[in-house]
């Protein structure tokens, strides 16, 4: 049986891999905040092979050194967790150098005690491959970089500053890498970079304030509060949930993955599609949807479709990864939705 650390098991992603893991028989320890935090979840999963383990604030560069230590041991390690905040004042301090803190700091960890993990696997960010420079047309690959550095993260006049995810994910990734390559320890890494993720909330889901932002525009479609005007898609490309988190599984599983990056895509979208999927698979919600030409403008391509491709052939070829058609990632999301409740009456 394989043995699994995930950290930020409760999130959106964290519980989608935690579920798939349990489902492929491993023995799953996930970390949380708090242990309210873990109650929905255990309730949900009642499962003998999973625990949870309180790591309270993972910026810390030793936040993790007692969560990597298991008896028996952990066999692998997958970092989904990102630092949380509620206010931020300094993109600097309040989200880029948390975001190297934690992924240094739980490489660090494992290299230190947990001698018997052999895989390391971190989520990363299709906004660490963005690079604004590159002409319309191009694909977009794992072979992508953000260039962005410190130097340019710390000018408060440089865009990279106005885009502190971005390069919060960028240059946490990149610290990764030089991570393994300073440090050598006696793990592998594979670091995987998803592009925008939607699909199926899970169950426990409780309220419009905790669902995630990606799947905001489909709590509002199906509401109607967007039913005016459909929103700018603010994204190239899109992938299911589920195809990450079982990324994350044969991540740990393929040995041909070591010492690998991933971009993880289904392809690109906008949110006139996102409507259009809802409107055909759900005739009962049409009224609650913007519709024509005029009200689904700002949600449609640029004249003469989408201005980006993409390169997916290394997470289909080395992964084996099957990904998902929007129509059917648009309908298991709406149905998760109704599910819980969140549709508006």
């Amino acid at each position: 049986m394989t043995r699994a650390l995930v950290t930020g098991g409760t999130g959106f992603l964290g519980a989608a891999v935690v579920d798939i893991l349990l489902a492929r028989g491993y023995h799953v320890v996930t970390t949380v905040r708090t242990l309210e935090k873990a109650q929905d979840m255990r309730t949900h999963f009642s499962s003998d092979k999973l625990d949870f383990v309180i790591v309270e604030d993972i910026a810390k560069l030793d936040a993790f050194d007692k969560a990597v230590v298991n008896d028996p041991p952990f066999d692998a390690v997958i970092h989904t967790a990102s630092p949380f905040h509620y206010t931020i004042n300094n993109i600097k301090k309040d989200m880029i150098d948390p975001a190297v803190n934690g992924t240094v700091g739980i490489l660090n960890s494992v290299k230190k005690y947990a001698p018997t993990v052999k895989r390391v696997v971190i989520t990363s960010s299709f906004a660490a491959m963005v690079d604004v420079n590159k002409a319309v047309g191009w694909k977009w690959s794992e072979r992508d970089w953000n260039p962005v550095t410190w130097e340019t993260a710390e000018d408060p006049t440089n865009s990279a500053g106005q885009a502190g995810y971005r390069t919060s994910k960028a240059l946490a990734e990149k610290a990764a890498w030089e991570f393994m390559e300073k440090e050598k320890p006696g793990f592998t890494l594979t670091t995987l970079n998803p592009s925008l993720i939607f699909g199926p909330v899970q169950p426990w889901l409780r309220s419009l304030d905790v669902i995630n932002t990606s799947n905001e525009r489909f709590r509002d479609f199906i509401s109607g509060a967007a039913r005016e005007k459909c929103p700018p898609t603010g994204s190239l490309f899109w992938v299911d949930v589920r195809d990450v988190a079982l990324a994350h599984a044969l991540a740990v599983e393929k040995p041909q993955s070591a010492g690998k990056r991933y971009f993880l895509t289904a392809g690109n979208f906008c949110n006139r599609d996102v409507v259009e999927t809802i409107a055909e698979s759900f005739p009962e919600l049409k009224d609650r949807l913007p519709s024509g030409d005029k009200a689904l403008e700002e949600g449609s391509y640029p004249p003469g479709g989408p201005k980006y491709g993409y390169n997916n052939s290394a997470s289909r070829n080395d992964l084996g990864l099957e990904y998902r058609s929007l129509k059917e990632s648009v309908a298991d999301t709406v149905k998760s939705l109704q599910a819980v409740g969140i549709a508006a009456q």
